[in-house]
C-alpha cells in the first residue's frame, strides 16, 4: 500500500470513507514524509520500543511507527476513524488500535500489559486544545515514561523550553522542565497538514527525568506558588502570592521569605528559575 504521507493517497482514503473532519477533535492530518521521518528520528524509536500513539487520525504516522518500533498501540477518540485505521494499518501485525479518550485510559495498566511495566515512549500529533492536559496528565500520573515526542502549536513548544525572564516563560515552562528535558526537533509549517491549521507547529521531545532536577519537599505547594506567581504576571511576587486564594500566606510572610533567601522584595515571578521556586517552596514547607 502507498504511504499516507503521499497527499494523493490521503485524499483517496478520505473520499473512499466519505470522512468529514471534526472540528471538535482538532483534526489536522500530516501529509509530509520529511516531517514524519523527523518525528521518528526525534523520538529515537527502535525495535526494542513499545510506543503509545495518541490521535493516529487515519494512520499516517502510525505506519512510520510500526516500521520502526517493536509494538505500537494507537489510541483514537473518533469512532469514524476506526474502520479507516483497520484498512490503512492492515499490513502491520504489530499495531493495536483502541477507540477511547486517552484522558480516560489507564496507561499504567497498558504499560504493564504491553511492556512489562518498563518505560514506554509516547508519540502524538496532538489536538492543540488538549495539549497541556494530556502532557501534564502523563507526567503527574507516574506512567513509566521514557520520552514524549509531540507535535504541538509552535508557541506552546516555545513556552515549554523557555528560560526565566522571557515573555514565553511561565507555569507551563516550569511544569514541563520539572519533569523532563525539552528538545525542539523541528518547526512545521501549516502546509504540511490537511486541512491546513491557522498556526505554525513544532515537534518537541520531552525526555523524562529519572529524578527531578530540583529537590522539593512539597510538589503541590511549589506548583501552587508557581501558578499564583504567573496568574498575575504584572504583579510583584509578594502581591501575587499574598493575594492567591489557594495559598495561605500573608504579605509579611512572603517578604520574610524573600529576605531570607536573598531576593529583592520587588521581584516578579518571571525572574525566578525552577531551582529558586523550589527553594521558596521548601522555605514555606519548613515554616
Amino acid at each position: 500500500m502507498d504511504k499516507l504521507s503521499n497527499p494523493q493517497k490521503t485524499i483517496e482514503v478520505l473520499k473512499k470513507y466519505q470522512f468529514n473532519f471534526q472540528k471538535k477533535f482538532g483534526q489536522n492530518f500530516l501529509i509530509d514524509a520529511h516531517v514524519l521521518d523527523k518525528i521518528i528520528q526525534a523520538a529515537e524509536i527502535t525495535r526494542e520500543d513499545f510506543v503509545l500513539e495518541i490521535g493516529p487520525g487515519i494512520g499516517t504516522l502510525t505506519q512510520y511507527l510500526a516500521e520502526a518500533a517493536g509494538q505500537v498501540t494507537a489510541v483514537e477518540i473518533d469512532g469514524h476513524l476506526i474502520p479507516i485505521l483497520e484498512d490503512t494499518l492492515s499490513a502491520y501485525d504489530n499495531v493495536t488500535v483502541i477507540n477511547q479518550d486517552v484522558l480516560k485510559l489507564d496507561i499504567n495498566q497498558l504499560a504493564m500489559e504491553k511492556n512489562g511495566g518498563k518505560p514506554i515512549k509516547v508519540v502524538a500529533n496532538l489536538p492543540y486544545y488538549i495539549t497541556t492536559p494530556i502532557i501534564m496528565g502523563l507526567f503527574e500520573s507516574g506512567v513509566p515514561l521514557k520520552s514524549l515526542t509531540v507535535m504541538v502549536q509552535k508557541e506552546v513548544a516555545e513556552r515549554m523550553q523557555a528560560r526565566p525572564g522571557g515573555k514565553d516563560y511561565g507555569a507551563l515552562s516550569l511544569a514541563v522542565q520539572y519533569y523532563a528535558e525539552p528538545y525542539l526537533a523541528a518547526n512545521v509549517p501549516p502546509n504540511c497538514f490537511m486541512p491546513r491549521p491557522n498556526v505554525g507547529s513544532a515537534v518537541i521531545r520531552l525526555t523524562r527525568y529519572e529524578t527531578p532536577p530540583v529537590a522539593v519537599k512539597d510538589e503541590h505547594l511549589m506548583f501552587g506558588i508557581i501558578r499564583a506567581a504567573f496568574n498575575q504576571r504584572r504583579k510583584t511576587l509578594v502581591n501575587a502570592l499574598a493575594n492567591a486564594s489557594e495559598l495561605s500566606m500573608t504579605k509579611e510572610q512572603v517578604l520574610a521569605a524573600l529576605e531570607a533567601l536573598g531576593y529583592s522584595k520587588t521581584i516578579r515571578g518571571e525572574a525566578l528559575s525552577l531551582k529558586e521556586f523550589a527553594e521558596l517552596a521548601n522555605y514555606f514547607a519548613k515554616e
